[in-house]
């Protein structure tokens, strides 16, 4: 139940070190230190020189290898999601619901709560909606965006303690008092699709929304005299935003300028990809509408982005070769701060004595070659 990764550049979450070895013991971390100081009969595994970061974690995955979480609201449906996305260097991940019916979310609820002790990398369930806001509702079916039931706190509450439950929401469409309750019951909140002004908003932060869910993209943008919730985001210091680096949904220029205006340390990658990651094929479907996957951009036939065909270790390149960063901050963008936003950050995120062994092997073009969730092996 031990063995150690040897011969490999680690990148602890904080600077990649040249001449460490990582010993792993019962699915944990036990330390990272030298070859020397390995026991003398421990396994070990060559890495040949490649990196060894902290596993991906995405906490917007609504679908992949064929399967959209909203069609397959089961165990089953969970796990081949996450098979697809484990390829690409994720070792953790939110099961992503957008807009349904009331009994779709209760489907999706119990099969994360079955998945979470079965499931390699399920660590809980983020419903995007259905409290949103018609004027910003994306690919979202508009019969589904609705206000919140009189016992919606007790089927948002449906992990309790078991798993993480992020909820994403536009603050104006909902009562007050009732975003309080949500992160009360231990549920986290994010804003998304949502025309909020910076009052609002601000309002928002102060009851307990600590997330903007795919930033730019569908919310009020900043302008001159109205900063809207992108200038709510960029303003606050202590909430995260998640970005879709896809080269799609926001450019380069726009993603650099808000990396320099959010405090570090906030900035966190999300795919929301759709089951079109890990298969082949052009034309799909999202809850009855068509889409068509085309270039790496996946929309409806009138140009409405529907999600993504984004995978986390293509973020991470994306990063570093359109947006100029560096290495090492967009690894943390795509483990240790989704980590910390998760508040999962003692035990994911980084490779150190007591942490889980989630990890991933990139080869010199940032291209998931293994994976360890909980210290077990799969080539990606």
């Amino acid at each position: 139940m031990q063995f150690a990764l040897i011969n490999g550049r680690i990148f602890d979450g904080e600077q990649i070190h040249e001449d460490r070895a990582l010993w792993v013991r019962d699915g944990r971390i036990e330390a990272l230190t030298t070859c020397a100081q390995l026991p003398a009969d421990i396994p070990v595994q060559d890495l040949a020189g490649q990196l060894l970061a902290p596993g991906f974690i995405d906490t917007q995955v609504n679908g992949g290898g064929g399967v959209l979480f909203n069609d397959s609201p089961d165990v089953e449906g969970i796990r081949a999601i996450g098979r697809a996305h484990r390829r690409f260097g994720t070792t953790g991940f939110l099961a992503t619901l957008i807009s349904d019916r009331r009994e779709v979310m209760q489907a999706a609820l119990g099969a994360t709560r079955a998945a979470l002790s079965c499931v390699p990398g399920v660590l809980g369930i983020h419903l995007e909606g259905p409290f949103l806001n018609l004027q910003r509702k994306g690919i979202h079916p508009a019969p589904m965006i609705r206000s919140p039931e009189e016992d919606a706190l007790a089927l948002l509450g449906g992990l309790e303690s078991e798993g993480v439950t992020l909820v994403t929401l536009a603050p104006e469409q909902v009562s007050p008092g009732f975003i309080r309750h949500l992160t009360e019951a231990g549920i986290i909140v994010a804003a998304g699709h949502t025309q909020a002004s910076y009052a609002q908003m601000r309002e928002a932060l102060a009851q307990g929304v600590s997330g903007f869910t795919h930033l730019f993209n569908a919310m009020s943008p900043l302008t001159s005299r109205e900063p809207g919730v992108v200038g709510a985001a960029l303003d606050d210091a202590n909430s995260w935003c998640g970005l879709i680096v896809d080269n799609h949904h926001v450019h380069a220029a726009t993603l650099r300028v808000a990396l320099r205006a959010k405090a570090p340390g906030k900035m966190m990658l999300v795919t929301d990809a759709v089951q079109t990651v890990g298969v082949e094929g052009r034309e799909f479907a999202l809850l009855g509408q068509p889409i068509v996957r085309e270039n790496g951009r996946v929309c409806s036939p009138q140009g409405t982005l529907a999600g993504s065909d984004l995978d986390m270790a293509s973020a991470v390149r994306n990063c570093v070769e359109s947006l100029g960063l560096p290495l090492e901050e967009s690894l943390r963008m795509a483990s240790l701060y989704p980590a910390e936003f998760l508040r999962l950050g003692d035990r994911y995120g980084r490779i150190r004595a007591g942490y889980q062994a989630n990890l991933v092997l990139l080869d010199g073009q940032l291209q998931a070659q293994r994976t360890w969730i909980d210290g077990v092996s799969e080539p990606a």
